[in-house]
């Protein structure tokens, strides 16, 4: 089954100013340089339809939420709704994440990092296209501030439990710390998209933190 379509926009909404490519992206770069604020930066890699970055920043405007997805046409949805609200502290690269971390992001420049309900690639001969591989790992630690922290959460047990392993032999950061699952208190209080399916539906989400000291 495709993607499903977007829905229409506005035209008289300019999303450019939210939006840009890996692609176009010139090291060294600095994500601030996105943003109209200089504040402590927090990024989703696979972002969807953008629920995370347009809520979070919304909810923290003294933070700068950037989000990064592949799909082209999502990522441009997500911009508009973010041009849409108003949200100059919110913005959307579309693109490569593994890319973007391995060759432009700097050291120490996110107070937190976001992976929500990643794309498991169920068959064998694809799990090498999964975003949870050693290399993206290293880069979240680099980036991430001391003291920041990784959000990793899937619907997919062996996902997860697979995720856990190589955590623990690949980066030094502490965890997995336990995230307790939250009553919503309206239709859409939930991180992402996904997650309010996955919880109007009674599937079971698989929740993680880890912590760099």
């Amino acid at each position: 089954m495709g993607r499903r379509s977007t829905p229409k926009k506005d035209p008289s909404i300019n999303y450019d100013p939210y939006i840009g490519e890996v692609d176009d992206l010139v090291a060294p770069f600095c994500p601030q340089s996105l943003f109209q604020q200089t504040a402590d930066l927090e990024i989703e890699v696979g972002s969807g339809k953008g629920h995370f970055v347009l809520t979070e920043s919304g909810k923290r405007p003294d933070r700068n939420f950037l989000g990064n997805e592949i799909a082209k046409k999502y990522c441009k949805l997500a911009a508009y709704r973010l041009a849409k609200h108003e949200r100059p502290n919110g913005y959307m690269l579309s693109g490569d994440g593994l890319k973007l971390f391995r060759e432009f992001l700097p050291a120490e420049c996110a107070v937190a990092v976001h992976v929500y309900f990643p794309d498991p690639w169920w068959k064998a001969r694809h799990r090498v296209r999964r975003v949870m591989q050693p290399g993206f790992i290293a880069d979240i630690e680099r980036v991430l501030v001391p003291g920041g922290i990784f959000h990793f959460w899937t619907d997919v047990q062996e996902y997860f439990e697979e995720t856990m392993g190589l955590m623990a032999e690949h980066s030094s950061l502490t965890g997995p710390h336990a995230v307790e699952e939250t009553a919503a208190e309206h239709d859409m209080d939930y991180r992402t998209h996904f997650e309010r399916r996955m919880r109007l539906n009674q599937h079971e989400v698989y929740r993680s933190q880890f912590h760099k000291a």
